[in-house]
């Protein structure tokens, strides 16, 4: 069979043959693919009918719902450029990416409209498309939440650049049929990487449907082609949702979306509508576990459990094999890298500590961050990633493109500035990020050591270590510690003889702080930049500043 040139033929095949099909569940409605496909199909008429074409760019700025996943679809049937981002974001976040992808329609949540809307005439957005969470939800329903003051509202101010996406369906226009080739860009998406600021990262249709298409295979084992139930623990404007949580319904598969983690909702839809999948951060699995009523209620339908994002502390992943049964199998990738470049295939024999195996259609090599070269077969160093289709710069960034894609052996290749080690078989071992490597002493240490043997303590929900600069030892190690509610006496002294009896002697912090909580970004990430620029400060060391790359 031959494979699909763009995912809006994907998509248009999946549901003509499977019409009746569950594609999406929300708020305990199903939706078919016969609905999202004519849904689409009409909100990409109205929208070509005001202007927006092939290559245009569109924002999502909204939180889940079937309409972000109608919307998504419709630009791609319109051979658009979709731009998600969180619905978290204020309006300076807006702002920015608005300039820079040059967008003018977005489709927003009637609750992110004053966001929006302090910040449009100072952007190129011209349209902008509301849309509730009740939207698509039946007549009663609708009401009985408003009576019952059970859905979010925000004010939103009428205008004919103002349309509402109930109505724009209404209107029932015939789409434009155009037809995208594979290396067309299907979207963007915008990461802040390790700066913070946000860069675009373009992906062509080929890239995210063979990375979806990859991500499916991971799971084959154990949920046969077809059947999947995935419980979207994970933000469809973030590359692990959207390989997994968007690649579902091209493939013929149902997604279980929540307007917001509630870990009791997120229980109860895997109970009712027995999700065989469930993805997210190790900090949502460590919630999910920590959680007072999670035995009230029925896993057992679980059969893939997927986590990335972060490294998996070694505790959380024993503790979730013995309260479901299932591993917690992890990846390895990034926004850059459209998803996994390693991943954990589920019913294979998985080494201890690893983070997936490098898959067939991605190149690696390990090499000396500094010179680029090579190191030799088992030694740990920077991986840089290539492949086929990969993303080969960000929108618009022509000097952090150089930074972060070089060319090497005649090939385009991404630094991802993470020191792994890669075993012969392909399993790869994730040290750090090498901007995360503390130079203690003469010693390497790997923040992520630190924070998995702090984390591994009964009492510590979230740990974050970083450098702090001295000029006797180079830096000093300093861990910022969260401890459960009700977790009485416990000390910094305590914490380090903990660490003392599983790390090695240069390894073990020399500072614990204790803080209500960490800062993290939009999508559940530890910001350990945060706290070392905090720590800078007040050494007066200007955090700008560039680290220096770490070698042996």
């Amino acid at each position: 069979m031959t494979a699909p040139a763009s995912i809006a033929e994907a998509f248009r095949t999946i549901a003509s043959r499977r019409p009746g099909n569950t594609a999406i569940v929300f708020l305990g409605e199903r939706y078919r693919y016969e609905q999202i496909d004519a849904w689409s199909d009409w909100l990409a008429g109205s929208l070509a009918r005001r202007g927006v074409q092939r290559g245009d760019r569109a924002m999502i700025y909204a939180s889940h719902s079937p309409q972000w996943v109608i919307a998504w679809i419709a630009l791609q049937k319109l051979g658009a450029i979709a731009v998600p981002v969180t619905h978290v974001y204020g309006p300076e976040d807006l702002r920015i990416i608005a300039n820079d992808s040059g967008a003018e329609t977005v489709v927003c949540a009637d609750t992110n409209f004053g966001h929006l809307d302090r910040i449009r005439a100072r952007t190129p957005l011209r349209r902008v498309i509301v849309t509730g969470v009740a939207d698509l939800l039946p007549a009663w329903k609708r009401i009985a939440g408003h009576v019952l003051d059970r859905f979010p509202g925000g004010k939103v101010r009428t205008g004919e650049e103002v349309l509402r996406f109930r109505e724009l369906l209404a209107e029932r226009v015939t789409p434009p049929r155009p037809q995208s080739a594979p290396e067309d860009i299907a979207e963007m998406l915008y990461t802040g990487g390790t700066t913070g600021f946000p860069k675009g990262v373009p992906y062509s249709q080929a890239l995210f449907l063979e990375s979806c298409a990859e991500h499916r295979k991971a799971a084959l084992a154990v949920v046969p082609a077809g059947e999947n139930v995935i419980l979207q623990g994970a933000p469809l404007y973030h590359i692990l949702g959207q390989v997994f949580g968007l690649g579902a319904p091209l493939n013929g598969e149902a997604i279980i979306l929540l307007p917001n983690t509630n870990l009791d909702a997120l229980f109860e839809h895997i109970e009712r509508h027995r999700a065989k999948t469930v993805l997210g951060t190790p900090t949502l699995y460590r919630m999910m576990l920590e959680h007072d009523r999670v035995d009230q209620y029925d896993l057992s339908s679980l059969r893939f459990c997927f986590c990335a994002g972060d490294v998996l502390p070694d505790e959380t992943g024993h503790r979730w094999k013995q309260r479901t049964g299932q591993p917690l199998l992890q990846g390895y990738g990034a926004t850059e890298t459209c998803g996994g470049v390693a991943m954990s295939p589920a019913g294979e024999e998985i080494p201890a500590g690893t983070v997936g195996k490098v898959w067939p259609s991605q190149q690696i090599l390990v090499v000396d961050p500094e010179t680029l070269e090579q190191l030799p077969p088992g030694e740990s160093g920077e991986l840089i990633v290539s492949s086929r289709h990969m993303v080969t710069g960000y929108w618009n960034r022509p000097e952090e493109t150089r930074r972060d894609f070089v060319r090497l052996r005649d090939r385009l290749w991404y630094r991802t500035g993470d020191i792994v080690r890669v075993d012969p078989e392909g399993w790869v071992f994730f040290q750090d990020r090498s901007v995360d490597i503390i130079k203690h002493k003469g010693y390497r240490v790997a923040a992520s050591k630190v924070d998995n043997a702090l984390q591994e303590h009964h009492a510590v929900v979230a740990s974050c270590t970083i450098g702090v600069p001295d000029v006797a030892v180079g830096e000093r190690i300093k861990s910022f510690v969260v401890v459960k509610d009700g977790a009485k006496g416990v000390q910094g002294q305590a914490l380090m003889r903990w660490c003392r009896d599983r790390l090695a002697p240069y390894e073990v912090p020399q500072y614990i702080e204790f803080r209500d909580m960490l800062p993290k970004s939009k999508v559940g990430k530890i910001l350990r930049r945060e706290l070392r620029s905090e720590e800078l400060r007040k050494a007066d060391v200007d955090p700008s500043a560039d680290r220096p790359r770490c070698s042996e």
